[in-house]
Formats: C-alpha cells, structure tokens, sequence
C-alpha cells in the first residue's frame, strides 16, 4: 500500500534531485498499484506537495513518468547485481551467488514485479521507448558471459550453457515467486512464503540454475 504520511514540501529551487526523488518514490507506488492507466498525476502530487505543473516540467507528460519510473525500478535491481563481489570465487561459487541475489532482489522489490507485468500488458511499448534500460540489462548479460566462459575454460560449465538462457531461467523463478503469490497462496496455502519456505525454495532455484549449468561430474 502506498504510504499515506503527509511530507513535508520541498524546495524544487534549492534541491531539484530530492524533488524528483520524491516524485519517484510516490509514482512508482501509483503505477505499481493501479497501472499505467488507472494512476492519477493529480494523486501523485498531492501525495508528493508538488504542483502537476513540476511534475509536468521535469517528465513532460504522464507516460514520460511511467518510462522514468520503469528505469527506475529496472535501475535499484541491477544496482543489488552489480554490488555483488565475485572476485575470487569459482565459477559454481560465483552462479550461486548471482542466482541468490536475484532471487532475493525479486523479493525485496515488489514494485519492479508489478510493473514489469504492466509493461508486458503494454508489449513493453515504453520500453522500447527507453535508452536506459537496454544499457542496464545488458550487465547481468554481460556478468553471466563472463562467468560462463570462465567456468567453459575450467571444464566446470557445460559447453552449450548460454548466458541469456540462464538469466531467462534464474529470472523466471525469482519472478514467479512475486508475482504469483497470492494466487498460489491462496490456491496451496502460504506455507512456501514464510521465511522457512523463502530460505528453501532460493535453495531449490540455486539447484535448478547449477544443474542447468555445471557438469554432472563437477557438481559436489
């Protein structure tokens, strides 16, 4: 839900970041909550003390928004990937830890899920429209590359692990663990969503991914 606290107005003229870090937080809550067509640019600024007018000046109109806000969202979750530290670690090692940060980045982003679904309602048209995120995504690719070439060159990885279909795989069940839960909840009970059954299923996605990619015989 989106947090109802009344914020204290801030100056657009002595610190324009912070307005638009306020803008952000508030409109990324609003599409994530009621999509692209249900959000209001009126809500949106009584919620952030800012007038529609500088919401207008900074983003041009509410789809300019929406796009900032999916770079945004698309922006915090490859920064968690990108903070991870792999020097050092082996290839198995090094799979292991990028497939758990995704898995909890998914969990602790809720608002990334949401609008990624809106956006394929939309068949990723604001997307598209983005130089920013093809230039984010590219450096989990970029990671995974690299990792599966070294774990190749190790006899460790498999010879035809590819990194875009890894990504795919690790993406989906870090994915679906959000965006269904409720559903599934309901459907089977919420036994898996505790934090017993969270620790256990990052556990069960690291298998799934290692066994996609390393050699039988390499596995411990």
């Amino acid at each position: 839900m989106t947090d109802q606290t009344p914020r204290r107005k801030s100056s657009w003229k002595q610190d324009p970041e912070a307005v638009k870090v306020d803008i952000l937080k508030v409109a990324t809550a609003e599409f994530a909550d009621r999509g692209l067509s249900g959000a209001r640019i009126d809500e949106i600024a009584a919620k952030t003390s800012v007038s529609k007018r500088m919401i207008y000046y900074y983003y041009s109109d509410k789809e300019g928004l929406y796009r900032a806000v999916l770079e945004g969202v698309y922006a915090r979750l490859r920064a968690n990937e990108n903070a991870l530290d792999l020097s050092g670690l082996d290839p198995v090692a090094a799979l292991t830890a990028i497939t758990k940060a995704t898995f909890d980045s998914h969990h602790a982003l809720p608002d990334f899920i949401r609008l990624v679904m809106i956006e394929n309602i939309h068949h990723a048209r604001y997307m598209k429209q983005s130089d920013v995120i093809p230039a984010l995504n590219s450096s989990i690719i970029a990671k995974l590359s690299a990792l599966c070439e070294a774990g190749k060159a190790a006899g460790i990885f498999r010879a035809d692990v590819d990194p875009v279909e890894l990504h795919w795989m690790i993406s989906a069940m870090s994915f679906y663990n959000v965006s269904n839960r409720e559903t599934f909840s309901h459907s089977f009970g919420g036994e898996l969503h505790t934090e017993d059954g969270q620790n256990r299923l990052r556990g069960r996605v690291v298998d799934a991914v290692l066994s996609m990619a390393v050699k039988p015989e390499a596995r411990v």
